[in-house]
């Protein structure tokens, strides 16, 4: 049976105050978000979400999203994976990564053996399955969802970022440190959807729209692909 998935957007970062800053840290905001969302959550693990790995995109904002929330289950032993496929869309500064050699300085906790070695790179071609196109977008979140659908945990966090959960993944909003939970669909023609819980209609802080759009809306197609 594949896992149930548990969907959250990082805390605010420096660069949802100022733009154009290369991969931001959190702010003092952010920090008290990741505060309220370790509240809201691990009281429900394991007794309700019984989650037995963590993913995270490859950035500071959501390595220590991560960190604060769910540090507790790192410290008891679930596994927290860094994983290319689950960054921001663009390739503006606060969307592109900081080297790997930095990030495991940072970050020691984490386990960054399965990210893309091209990381972070967007925009060569060796870096075009992270372009800023409707196929790349679409096509890293299939990639992303086919993997965890085969994996052995029953439930799963994953702390990405709103463009790339919205528009590449599930077509729902999400509010800084608001998180969704969704369970898979059975696999059509090898694609990947899914199906969310009730309960996270409105986010599971109660504070993300309730509105969706199409996955893919408004990205750039590459006509030549």
């Amino acid at each position: 049976m594949p896992p149930t998935l548990i969907l959250v957007r990082h805390a605010e970062a420096l660069h949802n105050q100022t733009n154009n800053i290369h991969d931001p840290e959190l702010s003092e905001l952010g920090q008290r978000q990741c505060r309220d969302l370790r509240k809201n959550l691990m009281g429900k693990i394991p007794k309700e979400l019984d989650v037995g790995l963590i993913i995270v995109s490859p950035m500071i904002r959501t390595i220590q999203t991560a960190l604060l929330a769910f540090g507790g289950l790192v410290e008891k032993g679930v596994p927290i994976q860094a994983h290319a496929s689950w960054q921001e869309n663009s390739a503006k500064p606060c969307d592109t990564g900081s080297s790997l050699d930095k990030l495991k300085t940072m970050f020691p906790q984490v386990d960054f053996s399965h990210v893309d070695p091209v990381f972070p790179d967007k925009t060569s071609p060796a870096g075009a399955k992270y372009a800023y196109t409707k196929q790349a977008i679409v096509g890293r979140a299939q990639d992303g969802l086919r993997e965890l659908y085969q994996r052995p945990e029953k439930f799963i966090i994953v702390v990405s970022h709103s463009g790339f959960l919205r528009l590449g993944v599930t077509g729902h909003y999400y509010f800084n440190a608001d998180y969704r939970i969704f369970d898979f669909h059975e696999p059509q023609d090898d694609q990947y959807t899914l199906k969310q819980w009730e309960s996270t209609s409105a986010g599971g802080l109660g504070w993300s729209w309730e509105k969706t759009v199409q996955i893919g809306e408004g990205l750039p197609v590459d006509y030549s692909a």
